[in-house]
């Protein structure tokens, strides 16, 4: 019984670590909160089933993303849906903290539609670098382990996603 109580345990450190993280990696790459909600479902049901047969449990992170990313694949394979992008920012979800803040949420909100609209726009290679590095948090190092490319490549395409990001923004701003 104690062993499955410290499974449980570390299961538990490790969802709480990570849920967070490969939930906006999932969202981003789909568009669909309930989507990407069983994603990652998906993805702790099976790090709890396979807790005893990883035994390098440094390379978690890795086998999350890897999971989280195949299950994310299978589901553009399933659905046939190659949209991999929605308007994720919803307007009534906004929370107002202070009316002098108003502004800046709106204008945060439609930075982060321009910026949702660019990536449609982008081929799969920039999109998922430019998510994992962004939304995920993840180092070059990881991305290009999870992606299996070499890091300047990882380096490239994200320098170039945001090249172009920042080069509709700026058309905008003038």
């Amino acid at each position: 019984m104690h062993e499955k109580e410290s499974q449980v345990i570390e299961f538990t450190i490790l969802f709480n670590k990570y849920k967070k993280r490969l939930y906006n990696y999932a969202v981003k790459m789909i568009g669909d909160k309930m989507t990407a909600d069983d994603v990652v479902q998906d993805v702790f049901i099976k790090l709890f089933q396979s807790m005893n047969s990883i035994h390098n449990k440094q390379s978690i992170q890795f086998w999350l993303f890897k999971t989280a990313r195949n299950e994310m694949l299978a589901f553009f394979r399933n659905t046939k849906n190659k949209k991999l992008y929605s308007e994720a920012v919803d307007l009534d979800e906004i929370e107002i903290q202070a009316p002098d803040l108003l502004s800046e949420q709106i204008e945060n909100i439609e930075l982060s539609k321009i910026i949702y609209n660019e990536l449609k726009l982008m081929s799969l290679e920039f999109q998922e670098v430019f998510v994992l590095r962004e939304y995920s948090g993840l180092t070059y190092k990881e991305i290009s382990s999870l992606l299996d490319i070499d890091e300047d490549l990882v380096k490239s395409r994200l320098y170039k996603a945001r090249q172009k990001l920042i080069g509709k923004i700026s058309k905008l701003v003038e």
